[in-house]
């Protein structure tokens, strides 16, 4: 009696499944409801509908990473400028608040002197005096202050300035390549959406095991290949050579036969015509 097929998605893993390989999963694959022929077959058909998929993802190019880019860049200049218009705002109450002292310092330089026309020893005199001089110094310190912190100002709300300028450059940049990958998604999204079912429909044929070695061998080769024909007595995939007797074990397809130099399951050419 067959054992129950299973129908475990391929990113629903267990970690046995993972660590598997082609090379270990094709000593143990009989427990299964479809032929080894029809399984061969399932996956060669599963590479064909990935790689179209990959090619719809080819279309798209690096616009996903620029859009991505390009709002990232966007975040931080809104930061930059929330930053700088912080800054400003508590400089400016900075300088305001210079300027009540400066009022006040300027009060007691006053009040100060109208005491020390009314002194009556040299001692009051001098002491009223000092008074009025630190106060003075203080109020020159406070302006000095003051135009420190007007050029700040400045040099910010120029900051603040560029920022935006460049801001609303980002805008247009990100609108237009977003309405460029929008219209690339909008072409190809039912092509797409057609492509991942059948991939779908094709995985609950295969064992998650397989499927896991599937993955991980598109995933590591650079042409995203995990199933190849041999072409030219040679693997479709890393070009190395196949013995004579391999290619009719890959031919008779019986089993699991992976590519000793790349780790690509093999099958033969005609494959996905043969009944």
């Amino acid at each position: 009696m067959a054992t129950r097929k299973s129908t475990k998605n391929v990113n629903n893993l267990t970690v046995k499944d993972q660590n598997e390989t082609f090379v270990s999963i094709s000593k143990n694959v009989s427990d299964s409801d479809i032929s080894m022929e029809e399984k061969l077959r399932v996956l060669y058909q599963m590479q064909k509908v990935d790689t179209k998929i990959d090619q719809i993802h080819l279309l798209r190019g690096e616009l996903p990473l620029e859009v991505k880019d390009i709002e990232d860049a966007i975040e931080g200049l809104n930061t930059r400028i929330e930053n700088l218009s912080v800054d400003i705002k508590q400089t400016e109450q900075s300088n305001s608040h210079y300027k009540t002292q400066i009022e006040e310092s300027k009060a007691l330089v006053a009040k100060y002197e109208k005491q020390r026309e009314n002194v009556q020893n040299n001692r009051e005199y001098d002491s009223l005096s000092k008074e009025i001089e630190y106060q003075e110094l203080e109020q020159e310190a406070l302006e000095k202050r003051i135009r420190d912190n007007v050029l700040e100002i400045n040099e910010k709300k120029e900051a603040v300035a560029q920022a935006k300028a460049l801001l609303e450059e980002k805008h247009l940049d990100l609108k237009n390549k977003q309405e460029e990958l929008d219209a690339i998604i909008n072409d190809t999204s039912k092509e797409e959406e057609q492509l991942l079912a059948e991939k779908e429909e094709l995985s609950q044929k295969i064992e998650s095991r397989v499927l896991s070695a599937y993955e991980r061998v598109r995933t590591n080769a650079r042409n995203r290949l995990a199933v190849v024909t041999v072409q030219r007595d040679a693997c479709g995939g890393c070009f190395n050579k196949i013995p004579p007797q391999r290619q009719l074990d890959i031919a008779n397809n019986k089993k699991i036969i992976v590519c000793e130099y790349c780790g690509r399951i093999l099958v033969s050419k005609d494959i996905d015509s043969k009944e």
